[in-house]
């Protein structure tokens, strides 16, 4: 086909892509899904391959990215982009109208355009008859560096601008940012592929917008909100008297703008407009530092005029700093009510996020190496809201010459059992989990619960007041407790107390699956807890039992027999166990099922969909007990699956190895008749 012929194709597919990429980045309404809209940008791209003279300055494939540069032109603003002189406190808006006031001298309430300040870098877009031709940093305010083919490459920027009242030239100032969830995709991309993680968002969007190959920085995930305008020659946007009704003419014209501008009168609505967007910030879906307020009437800015490098009709009132430098002077080890230990750093005060701060988490033993840290370190701060405050980077260059290593604890600090961490795993843990006096509290929650032993009465509420008053210490102080204990507590009457000692002397009588489960092992549910009971028999076994035992066992893996081996080699927990089997806890002795009784022995059963009359972890449990291997994927070794509503891809993969496949009421009739 000729390229003539080719022409009106062309032009279709390139009005559909700008269409949607309108609906989706701008008005955030898309209309098809990315799929349709990536095989339309795969048509157009494989178009202007074959024929290259249909390839326009709007295309959409410059999205995508261009050549690589070797380094950036300087570009000459037409228009100083200039700063704004700043306020931080509620009289620095009133401060703010008075020079106003006073400098058109009239007393009149002066109507202001307002919008949160982001926090991103200022570019300016030239667009030439509706194209975009030019795009530049704002540099020193007189000269910035042309990233055209960078800013060509943002999701949100128009190439070719909308509507019929195009102006000739048209320079569109804004701030680019990189929204909150795209940074932290970011992140957890470098962190998988082993890069350099970003301290901020707005560290982020510098690094990729100053990128001299373009297809990096489309890469990243960008976006632009439209502020004001520079350069200006025709159409009816010359003939507004408003900047908020600018800004409404550029939305017309496809241009994004922040959703959370708006306009107030006088200084009292400005500083309400302020709080009100600093309730809100942390819930944003981007990083601001402050709101910008503007005079609306583009003559009274006329008249008002410009200092050296600000304008006086207009300021941005700032947020308390977020991030601030200060010394490290110790790190500290907590144990979290899971035995999660977490390094705090002991920092020298500093006032940061509107709060001094002295403390700041460092997460766990990989961000400490992640970060390089070390005590005596220059360090950087950062709190948000009510965010706890963390450290996000360290000065290297003022590291002394006396900085000490962190070094994790290996024991527990509060009871210094064992500190587990596994492979592949961040956090570290105790695995004190009967005895540490930091997971006491969840600890006996867990033990006295429905599926472990089952105390009716013995709630979260009472298992706090008994820990706070040091009735109890561990699970095996629960059957010593008496009458005058009980009745001491609040909202605890004779007949409460004499039903709940009731249920605990009744509690005594369990089975050993629940009380496996009621240890609260890390990773041993109820399944594993009755695989380990059905197949060690005793609870001397199970404590004996060392890793390759363990791994003998239906359901456990090797994560979960170095869990149970650190918590059956901590003296502690098995004294604790001794101690509940001294005040009476039992259970009856577990003899080897009849072949009879396990129909399903030696078999591999799969599980799929949704099971409407059981759960899905009662009818694994159930099948375990007959016997099965409850496996999660089908294969050729796969016996029979079962499978429940809306069963997917794994039901077809049966049919087509030509497994024996039951629906839910099968194998609940089966059931029914082994009873």
């Amino acid at each position: 086909m000729t390229i003539e012929s080719q022409q009106a194709n062309y032009d279709n597919i390139k009005q559909q892509l700008e269409e949607f990429a309108h609906q989706y980045y701008v008005l955030d309404a898309p209309s098809v899904p990315d799929a349709e809209y990536d095989r339309l940008m795969r048509q157009l791209i494989a178009l202007e391959k074959q024929y290259p003279a249909l390839k326009t300055a709007d295309s959409p494939s410059q999205k995508v990215g261009g050549k690589a540069l070797s380094k950036f032109e300087q570009v000459q603003h037409e228009i100083p982009m200039l700063s704004l002189d700043n306020g931080f406190e509620d009289a620095d808006l009133h401060d703010f109208e008075q020079r106003i006031q006073d400098r058109l001298n009239q007393r009149e309430t002066i109507t202001f355009a307002c919008e949160p300040k982001l926090d991103g870098l200022a570019v300016s877009i030239l667009y030439e008859n509706g194209i975009l031709v030019q795009a530049a940093t704002r540099g020193d305010g007189q000269v910035g560096e042309n990233i055209t083919e960078n800013v060509k490459t943002i999701a949100n920027v128009p190439l070719r601008l909308r509507g019929a009242s195009i102006p000739t030239r048209l320079e569109v100032r804004g701030e680019v940012f990189m929204p909150k969830a795209g940074f932290e995709a970011l992140n957890d991309q470098q962190r998988k592929s082993g890069g350099k993680l970003f301290v901020n968002p707005r560290n982020a969007a510098a690094g990729a917008l100053r990128q001299l190959d373009s297809k990096i920085t489309a890469s990243r995930p960008l976006r632009l909100y439209a502020y004001s305008v520079g350069v200006l020659e025709g159409g009816d946007i010359a003939n507004e008297q408003t900047h908020s009704g600018r800004l409404a003419l550029l939305a017309e014209m496809g241009l994004p703008i922040c959703p959370e501008s708006g306009k107030v009168s006088g200084a009292s609505e400005c500083l309400g407009y302020f709080k009100r967007v600093a309730e809100i910030r942390d819930t944003l879906t981007y990083d601001i530092d402050g709101v910008v307020f503007k005079v609306d009437d583009l003559s009274l800015q006329a008249r008002l005029g410009f200092v050296s490098r600000a304008p006086r009709w207009a300021m941005a009132q700032k947020f308390p700093a977020q991030e601030e430098m200060t010394i490290l002077n110790d790190v500290e080890f907590q144990v979290g009510r899971t035995g999660a230990i977490t390094p705090v750093a002991r920092l020298e005060p500093v006032f940061v996020g509107g709060v001094t701060v002295s403390n700041a988490t460092l997460h766990n033993q990989d961000e400490i190496e992640r970060l390089n840290i070390k005590i005596g370190d220059t360090v950087v701060i950062r709190r948000a809201g009510d965010v706890i405050p963390q450290v996000v980077s360290v000065i290297q260059s003022k590291r002394p010459s006396d900085a000490k290593d962190i070094v994790f604890p290996v024991a527990c600090p509060i009871c210094e059992s064992h500190v587990e961490k596994l492979e592949g795993e961040a956090v570290a843990r105790c695995t004190g989990g009967l005895v540490c006096q930091a997971q006491r509290k969840e600890a006996i929650k867990h033990f006295a619960s429905r599926k472990a032993f089952d105390i009716e009465g013995l709630g979260d509420k009472i298992v706090d007041q008994l820990v706070d008053k040091a009735l109890i210490n561990t699970p095996a102080d629960i059957f010593n407790l008496s009458l005058p204990d009980l009745v001491a507590l609040e909202r605890m009457g004779d007949k409460s107390a004499v039903n709940l000692l009731r249920a605990i002397d009744a509690a005594k009588s369990t089975t050993l699956p629940k009380f496996l489960y009621a240890l609260g092992i890390r990773e041993v549910g109820e399944a594993t807890a009755r695989n380990l009971a059905m197949h060690f028999k005793t609870l001397d076994a199970v404590i004996a039992a060392d890793h390759d035992a363990l791994i003998e066992v239906n359901d456990v893996g090797g994560v979960v027999a170095e869990h149970i081996v650190n918590f059956m080699g901590e003296e502690a927990n098995v004294k604790i166990i001794r101690q509940l089997s001294d005040a009476g806890v039992h259970w009856p002795e577990i003899e080897a099922p009849n072949e009879d009784e396990q129909p399903f022995a030696g078999q591999s059963i799969v599980l799929t969909g949704t099971l409407s009359q059981m759960g899905r972890s009662e009818a694994k449990a159930r099948l375990q007990a007959l016997g099965a291997k409850v496996t999660g994927s089908v294969s050729a070794k796969t016996d029979l699956l079962i499978a429940g509503e809306k069963a997917g891809s794994k039901l077809a993969k049966a049919a087509e190895l030509g497994i024996e496949t039951w629906d839910e009421q099968q194998f609940v009739d089966y059931l029914s008749k082994l009873n």
